[in-house]
């Protein structure tokens, strides 16, 4: 059992493209895995950018402000990362379930359909022309319209409109986020029929996820097991079922690359996709935990990966010029893990484009 939970985590690691990469564009990668959970925005840089040989901070930047990768509120109720493309077919297949998630809030915030056209009138009326706002310029013109708008009540008109496509991510200015109209930042996005928009969402997750359970996708994508198991059923011949103990799990076949990394050992930030995308988390948090009582992920935390499993915790110290990467590993870490620790501390700071210093406490 041990060996054939081994062999998912390194074949999860390879499909997820951690342990060796083809892309070379943030897109791209965002595209493999369908979505990318992106509420803390620079930790979802450096988990996409782990899946490419040399993709920079900088670079990630580009991409998000030039629109190619747009920031919004897409599966769960939180913000993703999605292809510029796919980001209009992946909403109409999503939203209503998102919709119904929030109701009570809709309901407890008095928001019903009235209130909601009013708010997307003066969106459209605010943003045409391809001005991009920061939510408090959102919100005095919807003050000026007459809504209340602050706080919860703001949040949720905003996620509401970002789900019905009226709204989407634009250009940061300086640390701040933005907003544009979705037809005017991304006029070229794609629409699929509802089964086509399923079967795709389903191939893209169990390709770049899988092998996964379908109590996972249901988890990852917020769509219903009868949803889930039709999607599967769509894909036919394309997606392959397996057993490991009493869990039945999918995979869609791909050609991976040669792993980059003989020891497996990668810093990943917290909501990464290895981590986060998965409802059953127990293979990672105990593959490599040698205690008696073995210790869960702290899916909050930076965490170390150790041969596909749980095996520490880290943060960082940034300045000017540096980083400092203090790692908490589970185990005393031998001399090739300490190597794959410098190395991986060096792909960091080449990240950031600083130099980086590691310590194991």
């Amino acid at each position: 059992m041990a060996r054939e939970k081994h062999d998912l985590m390194r074949r999860r690691l390879h499909n997820q493209r951690l342990a060796g990469s083809e892309f070379t564009k943030p897109e791209q990668i965002v595209a493999w895995l369908g979505a990318v959970q992106a509420q803390d925005y620079p930790g979802a840089k450096w988990g996409v950018a782990l899946r490419s040989d040399a993709l920079t901070n900088t670079e990630l930047d580009a991409s998000f402000d030039n629109g190619r990768i747009l920031r919004t509120h897409i599966l769960r109720p939180t913000w993703h990362f999605v292809a510029a493309p796919d980001i209009r077919w992946m909403l109409e297949l999503s939203a209503p379930r998102v919709h119904a998630s929030n109701a009570h809030m809709y309901r407890k915030l008095e928001l019903d359909d009235r209130v909601f056209a009013r708010c997307r009138t003066i969106f459209r009326r605010t943003l045409k022309g391809g001005s991009a706002l920061t939510r408090s310029e959102l919100a005095a013109a919807l003050t000026k319209g007459g809504i209340t708008a602050s706080g919860q009540r703001l949040a949720y008109i905003v996620m509401h409109e970002e789900l019905d496509r009226t709204l989407t991510s634009g250009p940061r200015r300086g640390k701040q986020f933005t907003y544009m109209l979705l037809d005017e930042r991304a006029p070229t996005a794609r629409r699929l029929a509802p089964d086509a928009a399923l079967a795709e969402l389903t191939r893209r997750y169990f390709t770049g996820h899988g092998p996964a359970t379908v109590r996972d996708f249901v988890w990852w994508s917020g769509l219903t097991v009868r949803q889930a198991r039709g999607g599967i059923e769509m894909l036919g011949p394309q997606v392959v079922q397996e057993t490991v103990g009493d869990l039945t799990y999918w995979n869609v076949p791909s050609k991976a690359p040669a792993a980059s990394d003989p020891a497996r050992l990668y810093l990943l930030p917290n909501y990464d996709e290895y981590l986060i995308a998965y409802r059953d988390r127990g293979n990672v948090a105990r593959l490599l935990t040698t205690a008696d009582a073995p210790r869960e992920v702290d899916i909050y935390a930076h965490v170390l990966v150790l041969d596909g499993g749980f095996g520490g915790t880290w943060r960082r110290a940034q300045s000017s010029d540096a980083v400092e990467i203090t790692v908490r590993p589970v185990d005393r870490l031998g001399r090739e893990q300490a190597r794959a620790l410098a190395t991986a501390a060096a792909r960091h700071g080449m990240f950031l484009g600083v130099t980086a210093s590691v310590r194991s406490q």
